[in-house]
């Protein structure tokens, strides 16, 4: 607020309060509160100091008196008034930051500590409180003005050291306008109340020729950031002189305390108010009209002329109790009226309304200040880990943390989103589909299919299980195998007579019951052809399942370190390993299948045992569809039996084909027996060795060699070594700075939280 240059009574002159003591019984410790409350008060009140210079004022809502009004309604001389200081008021500079006066009732001889209290950046945010005393301790009141003029310059230029301001030092502009930083006076006198208040520059209507367009809003928002607060009791300071309707400063607080039970209301300068227009005011003193909790006040401050004259604070309230009580309509005013004129009324009841707020405000505040250390320090949990001190060691440190959780997933977890878990299906799938693709030999002739269906292989029952089934129960639908629902030409059929066809083509210089093995070999081919794309399938799908969930590994341990370099680079040389354990993958895959081109195999038990039980049933299924069933028909079986029986051999209709020529079939029979018992053998090989290979060269194979890999991929070696680790670590910008306002704001609550113990101790 800039100070009116009128001579009215509470005018620019300023008070020349000597030390000069008190003869009135009445001013003798204006406002001091009752000594049986006097100590508790006090205690109060300096908790609430030493909070605020913690900066956590900013954090929680911290009980205070907030003293506004309008430009030149009479606030500074008030606030001299209760202080007994005078305030700088040529300047202005006054007006651009908030006063912070901290009263204290001692024995001891009169003294003002002058502080400056940093607790936001230029453009008004939150920043870590910083408490500069600036200057001595100050032991005469006319020294007081300077040192705040000084002090306040200080505040509204941050970048520049404040010993320079201290020393005197001018400046042409600014820094900034306005500013939430503030100076505190801590001020201590035998003629003091235990009070503190703040000082907020006046709301303005307009700007002179030096001022800015937006110093009207930036006042508004300075003082409303104080008094929005539930626990800012506000002091509205009003001129007499001034239509009541006409001051801003009563709006605002009307807004943000509409009831009135938080709001003080003082008027100044009574001696102004036009002739006849008293009752208006009186009006307000009796709380009749705008009615507060804690009703309104009036105070009378010298006139321009006893300012002059070098008026002391001590006949400065002489002759205000004087003037209130010989004036009218002031002295008619009923005794209970009469306790709310004069300052030192106003005085007194400030100071019990501020430490009766703070007494009822303490288990609250208590409770504020643990709720945000709490949600503080969790932020701050949350924020990636600081950097580390020892570059070197946190990326080794990085690094093994997550080779450990690597292994661990290539090792097998268990759990059922585990690494191994999820690639079974599709090694089970890939198992499926490589057993569709054995040959199915029919034993009987194209021309003879007629829709038939060949019998369930039951030898086979226990070990071709497919465990996928659709929908509709079927086994193998959902796996693109082909199943076969009703009786139809059968699929991919063989035909003995095409394999005896084959046969008797190939022979070459072979006796007339052999042939060469070839055929056997060509049909073996064909069947190992089809293995290529589902083996190639599985390792592509295995590689896409690895990588992706190494990536994810990555990001869990590398995502939040630095500007995402580290990440990357690991990424990249994680992906250069595993693209090599790849192509040794796909290598090993093609090689298997080359060595499979070649047919053989030393499980002779295991082959002839399956060969002579797919003989057994192809010539069982011949017998009981095809040649044997025709012949026997022909000749009659039951007249065969009872020829046999005449000469003592007792036979069944199946022994009669012992007795039967050859069958002409008889090779293709033993080929087909041959190529499918070879089938089994292969293929129960390849089903196993190929995801094997898969694993140890693929999965495992990855582990293998890549912690070399990563120190060089991120050249953990060299004179330079440091440098590269602390690059890698740096953190983004706008993480270093929420992390610095973080620790800043844990900072000031922890310091208040040491304050809280301080009371209860």
């Amino acid at each position: 607020m800039a100070s009116s240059s009128s001579s009215s009574s509470s005018s620019s002159s300023s008070f020349s309060y000597t030390s000069t003591p008190f003869t009135d019984m009445e001013l003798e410790g204006v406002g001091l509160s009752d000594p049986a409350t006097a100590q508790q008060r006090r205690a109060m009140l300096d908790l609430i100091n030493r909070l605020r210079n913690t900066g956590v004022q900013s954090d929680i809502d911290l009980p205070m008196i907030a003293v506004i009004g309008n430009q030149s309604a009479g606030k500074s001389s008030l606030i001299e008034s209760i202080s007994g200081i005078t305030l700088p008021r040529s300047s202005g500079t006054c007006t651009r930051c908030p006063t912070e006066c901290r009263l204290t009732h001692s024995e001891t001889p009169w003294t003002c500590a002058v502080k400056l209290h940093f607790i936001a950046d230029k453009q008004g945010a939150p920043t870590r409180a910083r408490v500069v005393p600036f200057g001595d301790t100050i032991s005469a009141k006319a020294d007081v003005e300077e040192r705040i003029r000084r002090a306040q310059r200080a505040i509204l230029n941050p970048s520049t050291d404040p010993k320079t301001f201290l020393e005197g030092a001018q400046v042409v502009e600014n820094e900034t306008s306005f500013s939430r930083n503030y100076v505190s006076l801590e001020i201590r006198g035998k003629e003091l109340a235990d009070l503190s208040f703040v000082d907020l520059p006046g709301l303005i209507a307009s700007v002179g020729q030096a001022g800015h367009v937006n110093d009207i809003d930036l006042v508004k928002n300075l003082v409303t950031s104080y008094i929005e607060k539930p626990s800012c009791v506000i002091l509205l300071t009003v001129a007499c002189e001034t239509d009541f309707e006409n001051q801003g400063a009563h709006h605002l607080a009307k807004h943000f305390d509409p009831e009135g039970k938080r709001t003080v209301g003082v008027l100044t300068k009574p001696d102004r108010i036009p002739h006849g227009e008293e009752e208006s005011w009186l009006r307000l003193i009796r709380n009749e009209v705008e009615p507060l909790a804690n009703n309104w006040y009036c105070v009378k401050q010298p006139s321009s002329q006893e300012l002059k004259d070098g008026i002391d604070w001590a006949g400065a309230r002489r002759h205000e109790s004087e003037f209130f009580a010989s004036t009218q309509p002031w002295c008619d005013l009923d005794p209970y009226y009469q306790s709310f004129l004069r300052t030192s009324k106003l005085t007194d009841r400030l100071s019990t309304i501020l430490a009766e707020l703070i007494a009822k405000r303490l288990p609250e505040i208590q409770d504020e200040l643990h709720k945000v250390v709490q949600m503080t320090e969790e932020r701050l949990r949350a924020l990636p880990r600081e950097p580390s001190s020892d570059p070197i060691g946190e990326v080794l440190r990085v690094l093994g943390d997550f080779q450990k959780e690597l292994s661990e997933r290539l090792e097998g977890t268990p759990d059922e989103s585990g690494l191994l878990q999820t690639i079974r299906p599709h090694t089970e799938r890939f198992k499926c589909e490589i057993r569709t693709t054995a040959p199915n030999f029919v034993p009987w002739g194209r021309k003879e299919d007629l829709l038939q269906e060949l019998p369930a292989m039951t030898f086979l029952s226990g070990e071709e299980k497919i465990n996928a089934t659709d929908d509709d129960g079927i086994p193998g639908k959902n796996l693109g195998l082909k199943v076969r629902r009703a009786p139809t030409l059968i699929p991919n059929a063989i035909y003995i007579g095409d394999v005896m066809q084959r046969a008797q083509k190939a022979r070459t210089r072979e006796l007339p019951d052999n042939y060469p093995f070839v055929v056997q070999k060509a049909y073996i081919i064909e069947v190992l052809q089809k293995w290529k794309k589902p083996a190639l399938n599985l390792f592509d799908v295995v590689y896409d399942i690895l990588r992706a969930d190494v990536e994810q590994i990555v990001d869990r341990h590398f995502a939040e370190i630095g500007r995402g370099g580290a990440k990357q680079s690991v990424l990249m040389t994680v992906h250069d390993h595993l693209d090599a354990a790849a192509s040794r993958t796909k290598e090993r895959i093609h090689w298997l299948l080359q060595l499979e081109g070649s047919p053989v195999t030393l499980n002779t038990h295991y082959f002839s045992e399956y060969r002579d039980k797919f003989l057994a049933y192809y010539k069982g299924v011949r017998d009981k569809n095809g040649y044997t069933s025709h012949i026997l028909k022909t000749a009659g079986v039951q007249k065969v039996i009872s020829s046999l029986a005449e000469i003592g051999l007792n036979t069944q209709p199946e022994d009669l084909a012992k007795l039967l020529p050859a069958d002409p079939m008889e090779a293709a029979i033993t080929i087909m027996a041959s190529v499918r018992a070879y089938f089994q053998v292969a293929y129960k090989r390849f089903v196993d060795i190929i995801p094997m290979a898969i694993d140890y060269e693929l999965i495992r194979g990855l582990e293998r060699g890549l912690d070399q890999a990563l120190r060089d991929g991120l050249q953990l070696t060299g004179t330079d070594a440091h440098e590269r680790c602390a690059a890698l670590l740096r953190e983004p910008a706008s993480v270093a700075m929420k992390r610095q306002e973080v620790l800043k704001k844990l900072e000031r609550l922890r310091e208040a939280r040491k304050e809280l113990r301080k009371l209860s101790i």
